[in-house]
Formats: structure tokens, sequence, C-alpha cells
């Protein structure tokens, strides 16, 4: 028996180059659990913030976008593994979900199933980049501050659409204000701010897992204050209720996974809702919110696990970036929105991990949470609300490199974190800092650097802010 376990050992050990690595099996495993629950709560938050874009008919049940949501993090985290044997986890991206529901669907008008079109089409065009080697021509057409920007107006858009949700600010006198009246009332706003403030405390105190704890625990509380004294549903009447879900369970936490959100997809009806033009500048304001996040990503688990080579390049480079690509065009096909990689994977490369294995492991404990979906319907949108507001702090910490002493640079970067919230649309952002840049750059002299693929989008991005104007000058 000895010898058996030492062979499937070595075995295991040749696959991933653990030893080779510095590594031990534990601290595989150790990384993969904590990987795991330092990013779980998405399997919470995807589902509420894709909710506002579900069918009105119930044809896709949250409690299936919980499902796939698991499956298909669990396929592509074990792919990332396996293929790549990289250390980095791959789930529902933050920031592109709430494209998908609040640009895409409530903002551009198109059904779900049409916005996943356009994930998959964003998947495709990455995919492409990447074997062709043209994503880092393009990953370099754009200033390296203005990604910058991007993550950090993404991670405000996100912080504010969590502040809505949970009902912290509302309309009111002013456009907007604080709670009601500006005061915070009722029993669910109790629960935002508990849940928040013990994430805070939590990640002060260096607590693995505090954004997962932070919800589970607010929940917990919501659950009691339901049980006791039976809110119900916000409303008009109510305007002190719940959210989305209410907090109290129906029939058994666990059951046979709904997984009619897989394949819920229209590849073609955006671009006879939109046009071409309008659907060209989605995907690509997709495609840039993913594949910036992805190559910085894969470079920070790798600094920080020591796998990078002299040039900083990770090893099997081209292997985690055809697996990120492909998780795009998966989390379009399952109705997740684009999946992609998770910084969140440094919780575990930090516990130890170094290899594939890890992943193989986070892979295999999003798969077994499959059968959990019913516990969304339990979780109030108060309590998850907590971590999207804290991601956006997590997402606002790369303000600082960008240099504000030069306004070529800081005026987009401003522009482009500014209009994401402001105007209520990721790509917006992008667009107005894309335009911004250009005309900032001419203006100090220094428009050789800017690169034309620059030129490009910065006029299709002028053409899509007009567009309405100029389709009823065409009588279109």
């Amino acid at each position: 028996m000895t010898t058996n376990n030492t062979e499937k050992r070595s075995k295991l050990d040749s696959f991933f180059h653990i030893t080779e690595r510095g590594s031990t099996v534990g601290r595989e495993v150790r990384g993969g659990f904590v990987t795991f629950f330092a990013m779980a709560y998405i399997l919470v938050l995807n589902p509420i913030i894709l909710s506002a874009a579900l069918p009105e008919d119930g044809s896709i049940s949250i409690q299936s976008v919980a499902a796939a949501t698991a499956l298909i993090a669990g396929v592509m985290t074990i792919l990332m593994g396996v293929v790549a044997n990289y250390p980095m986890a791959l789930a529902a991206g933050m920031g592109l979900n709430a494209m998908v529901a609040f640009t895409l669907v409530l903002g551009s008008g198109l059904t779900f199933q049409e916005a996943m079109g356009l994930i998959v089409w964003e998947g495709i065009l990455i995919t492409i980049l990447v074997l062709t080697g043209f994503r880092e021509a393009v990953f370099n057409a754009v200033p390296n501050q203005l990604k910058v920007a991007i993550s950090v107006g993404i991670g405000l858009f996100i912080a504010f659409v969590g502040l809505i949700n949970a009902g912290i600010i509302r309309p009111g006198g002013t456009p907007v204000q604080l709670g009601i009246d500006g005061s915070l009332s009722g029993w669910p706003a109790l629960v935002f701010v508990f849940g928040l403030l013990l994430t805070i405390v939590l990640y002060v105190r260096n607590v693995r897992g505090a954004i997962l704890i932070g919800i589970v625990t607010s929940t917990v509380l919501a659950i009691i204050i339901q049980m006791i004294a039976q809110i119900g549903a916000k409303s008009d009447e109510n305007p002190t209720g719940w959210g989305v879900t209410i907090p109290e369970l129906k029939g058994s936490p666990v059951a046979l996974p709904d997984f009619s959100s897989l394949g819920a997809v229209d590849m073609f009806g955006a671009f006879g809702k939109l046009g071409p033009l309008a659907v060209l500048l989605l995907i690509f304001s997709l495609m840039l919110a993913d594949f910036f996040d992805t190559m910085g990503t894969m470079v920070a688990i790798g600094s920080e696990a020591d796998l990078l080579d002299e040039t900083g390049t990770p090893p099997k480079s081209r292997q985690i970036l055809v697996i990120d690509s492909l998780a795009a065009i998966a989390g379009g096909l399952g109705g997740t929105s684009s999946n992609t990689s998770y910084v969140e994977s440094s919780a575990g490369v930090g516990e130890g991990a170094r290899t594939g294995l890890a992943s193989v492991v986070t892979g295999v404990l999003f798969l077994l949470s499959i059968f959990l979906s019913p516990i969304v319907e339990l979780v109030p949108t108060e309590a998850a609300s907590t971590a999207l507001v804290f991601v956006g702090f997590l997402m606002m910490t790369q303000v600082l490199d960008i240099d504000w002493k030069k306004p070529e640079i800081a005026i987009p970067a401003f522009l482009t974190i500014a209009f994401m919230p402001f105007a209520y649309s990721i790509s917006v952002g992008i667009g107005t800092g894309f335009i911004a840049y250009v005309f900032a750059t001419v203006a100090a002299g220094k428009g050789k650097k800017i690169h034309p693929l620059m030129w490009i989008v910065t006029i299709l991005f002028a053409i899509y802010f007009v567009l309405g104007p100029i389709q009823q000058a065409l009588g279109v």
C-alpha cells in the first residue's frame, strides 16, 4: 500500500511539477480550498446581478444561473489546472456580468439571450486574437494607465450598483440620495451595514474569505430578522422591504440543478436590433473589460508565486490565454456571462499553491456546489451587495498606478472612471476615455504616440455616441 501511494504521488508530482515548483500536495490542496472560499461569493452575486436581465416569462430562473455559474467555473478552472498547470481559477467576471445586465439588457434593450450571444462573439474574437498572436498587439494599443482607469471605473460602477441594489442609495429629491429622505431606514439596511462592517473588520485582520464570511453572516442575520419580523418584499407600499430575494427557505436547500440557462443564446438578434456598428462597439467594450484584466491577473499571480521568467512571462502563457478565452465562450453558452481569471486566486497562492493541482481542487469544489443552488434564494440583495461594494474598493486601489501629474493621462483616466457610474454604462466610460485620450495627447503635441488602432476605435466610439441623430438624419 505504501509503495502504491508513493507511486501515485510521484505521478501526481510529475504531472503538475509540484516538487519542482517548491510545493507539496498538501499545500496545493489547501491553496485550492482557500481560492474557492475567496471567490465563492460569485455563486451568489452572479445570479443576483444577472437576475435584472432574466426573461420576464420565467423561462430562465435565478437558480439555473446559479447552477450554471458553478458548472462553468468548475469545468474551466479544472481545464486551467490540467492544460496550463497554473494556480489560477476562473468564474463569471465581475464587471462583465454588470455590463450584461445594465448595459446590454437594461441599457440597450437586448434580451438575455441576445446579450449572451454578444458574450460568445466576444469570446470567439479573443480566442482568434490569442491564436494569431494579435491579442498582445491590441493590448499594447491601449496605454497602460488607461487600462488601469478602465478597471478602476468598473470597480466604482460595481460599488454604485451594489449601493443601489441594497437600497442604500435611492432616487429622491435630488437625482440620488442616502436611503429614504436622507436616512437609512428598515432592517434590510441594517443587514447591509452589518455585513459591510464585518467584511471590513475581517479584511483588515487578514482573515481569508472575508467577503464570503460577510455575505454568509449577514444572510444568517437576515434570515433571523425575516423569521421574526416577516418584512416582505420591497414595494411602493413597503419601501423598507427586501430587494430581489426574501431570506426564507422554501423546501430543501439541496436539489437537482436547473440548467435552463445552458444554450440560451441568440447569436444574431442583437445585429438586427442595434445594427452592426453598435454591436461591434459593444463587443469591443466587452473584450477590453475582459482580456486586459486577464493579462494583469496572470502576471500578478505568476509574480506572487515566483513563476515568471526573466521577461515577466509565466510558463505556458499561450495555454493560459487560450483557456481564459474559451471560458468567455463557455460563459456565454452557459448563460452566466463571460468567465475570466480571478485575482482572488492569489489567496490560494498565498497559502502555498504553485501548480495546477490547486486549480483542479478549486474546480471540483465548484462542481460540488452545483447541487446547492437553491440556497441562492436565501441570500438577500442587501447581504450580497456588501461584496459588490467591497470588490469596488479592491479594484479602486489600482488608482495609485495612474500618473495624475500628466494631464494627457490624468484627464482621460478621470473621465473613464467618472462616466461609468455617472452614465451607468461601462462602455460609455471606455469610449469617453478613449476620445479624451486622443484629444489630450494631440493637444500635448504627442499625437505620434497614439496607436493606429486607438484612432480607429475612437472614431467608432464618436459615431456610436451620436448614432441616434445620425439614424434620424438618414431616416433609418
